[in-house]
């Protein structure tokens, strides 16, 4: 009978690392997804929400791209940086809207989030930026 060692720390890291990658990958697969989903609605929505025009056409297709990068482990540290930069940059877009008393609809997973922005838009993504974090030190 052969008896394995017990799992070391580092195995335990970097288990913890894919999940939080694959978890992090999954939403932004929802949300660049949702949007392509949502048709014209949701540039609509974006530019309500303040983003830079140049960036909506190719936004929902970028999201795409580094949830499927995620997911996969491709590059995972470089990819979860990136998320955190492009999950931070959301953040301050919506605290910027906040903090002007402004509430439009939330553009952040397409058809599917059409409720006005909130302080749980700002706590969600915080919450994201976290397990990004996970994702490139663990």
């Amino acid at each position: 009978m052969l008896v394995s060692a017990p799992p070391s720390t580092s195995d335990a890291l970097s288990t913890l690392a894919v999940l939080a990658s694959v978890a992090l990958g999954l939403s932004f697969l929802v949300a660049g997804g949702s949007k392509v989903a949502a048709g014209d609605a949701w540039p609509d929505q974006a530019r309500g929400m303040g983003a830079p025009v140049a960036v909506i056409p190719v936004l929902p297709w970028f999201e795409i791209v580094l949830g499927a990068v995620l997911v996969v482990q491709v590059a995972r540290v470089t990819a979860a940086v990136v998320a955190l930069f492009v999950l931070a940059a959301f953040t301050a877009l919506i605290v910027r809207r906040l903090a002007q008393g402004q509430h439009p609809p939330c553009a952040c997973f397409g058809a599917w989030s059409a409720t006005p922005l909130g302080w749980s838009h700002v706590a969600r993504n915080v919450a994201l930026m976290a397990v990004a974090v996970v994702a490139i030190v663990a």
